[in-house]
């Protein structure tokens, strides 16, 4: 039947990408995430299409297809996948998808797999995430995976991405602001028994209020801190990292130990402005009970200041708004009105034994506040001085 045919023209089909694609590829680069395309179609097809979505750039990219793959080793493979260049993966099969998830994980990577098909279903089990498509996706291919992309967009993988580290950042930031007043609670205890004082700077009923009152909510609301803007812009943490890493760590000493130092200030100042001796003190002496109150009232209102320092990695502050989360503004105004019906209301002054506090008390204790977060502004400076200077010294 095809003989004497007479050609009229030729139909072209076109699946044009995605406008978002090219600006989640470009994310994905930012963020330190290899793109690596593995497909069946024609090398050409496949360079053609990553070409125009960003995920190849170079003039010569590294091209294989599943008949050289076939002839590699594990150690040839190895290399092919480890190398530098953009790499494109061509004609293959799903034996030879897995053999590359395989190949990836071996070197400690962590690897997410998309696909729609029933053939990429056995890549997307095996991955450490599968992705799959959740409208034009095979029911197979759906359940293997452990993501369904419900809009069958690949810049939902990259906002979810980021949205995922925003999470990972929240949970460090009120980790940081709640184990950072631990050690001001602790140091002037310490402090005042090297230093010979009789009594406590801060009673277990003080602390408790501070750990249940007026700390909760503002964790909570750090918990909810919006996404940073430079939250795609450095590479994936390392694997293995602890959620106390040495970074968190540091900045958990920085931070209380400023806080530490400024409620040992104010309580021995107080304690040697009334020219008292030590032995003298009772738990009843109004002088006392005024440096007491001094201390709980110093990590409250340094902690109100701590939690808008903590609320950034790098940037500051003032750059991300301070009315970017009310919700952290209104519960550190809430714990500083608790801390001040301690300190004025008769019952409350009877149960956590403690006094009123003048004016002037208050203005020193937020001077401390705001010395902690000139601090902390600092040391972010600092960080994103090291970030823009190039690699290598001035060449």
């Amino acid at each position: 039947m095809e003989s004497d045919l007479t050609l009229l023209g030729l139909a072209g089909m076109y699946d044009p990408p995605r406008p978002e694609v090219r600006d989640a590829v470009d994310a994905c680069r930012g963020a330190g995430i290899r793109i690596v395309m593995v497909t069946g179609d024609h090398p050409l097809t496949a360079e053609a299409v990553a070409r125009r979505v960003g995920i190849v750039r170079d003039p010569a990219p590294t091209v294989a297809t599943g008949t050289r793959l076939d002839a590699l080793d594990d150690g040839g493979l190895d290399t092919l996948l480890t190398g530098s260049g953009e790499l494109l993966l061509c004609r293959v099969s799903p034996e030879h998808k897995m053999r590359v998830v395989t190949a990836l994980q071996r070197h400690g990577e962590v690897v997410a797999v998309t696909g729609d098909g029933a053939n990429d279903a056995p890549a997307l089990k095996h991955a450490d995430i599968g992705v799959a498509m959740g409208a034009s996706g095979t029911d197979v291919a759906r359940e293997a995976a452990v993501m369904v992309l419900l809009d069958d967009s690949f810049a939902s993988i990259t906002t979810a991405v980021g949205l995922g580290r925003s999470v990972y950042r929240n949970i460090r930031k009120f980790l940081i602001y709640l184990f950072s007043h631990n050690i001001a609670e602790l140091v002037p205890i310490l402090a005042a028994t090297f230093a010979g004082f009789p009594l406590v700077p801060i009673t277990a009923v003080q602390i408790l209020a501070i750990d249940l009152g007026s700390d909760v909510l503002p964790a909570l609301a750090l918990g909810a801190e919006p996404m940073e803007p430079d939250v795609m812009d450095s590479p994936p943490r390392p694997r293995h990292e602890r959620l106390f890493s040495t970074s968190v760590m540091g900045r958990i000493l920085f931070l209380g130990g400023i806080q530490a130092l400024g409620v040992c200030a104010v309580f021995f100042w107080h304690i040697h402005a009334s020219g008292i001796p030590y032995a003298d003190f009772t738990k009843d002496d109004p002088v006392y009970r005024e440096a007491i109150t001094m201390v709980q009232a110093g990590i409250v209102v340094s902690q109100f200041f701590n939690a808008l320092a903590v609320r950034t990695d790098r940037q500051s502050v003032f750059r991300a708004g301070l009315m970017t989360n009310p919700w952290l503004l209104a519960a550190g105004c809430f714990g500083i009105g608790l801390m001040a019906a301690v300190s004025y209301t008769p019952p409350l002054q009877a149960v956590f034994h403690t006094a009123p506090l003048a004016p002037a008390d208050w203005a020193v204790l937020a001077a401390f506040g705001a010395l902690l977060l000139a601090a902390e502004e600092l040391r972010k400076g600092v960080l994103r001085h090291r970030r823009t200077q190039p690699k290598g010294g001035s060449r």
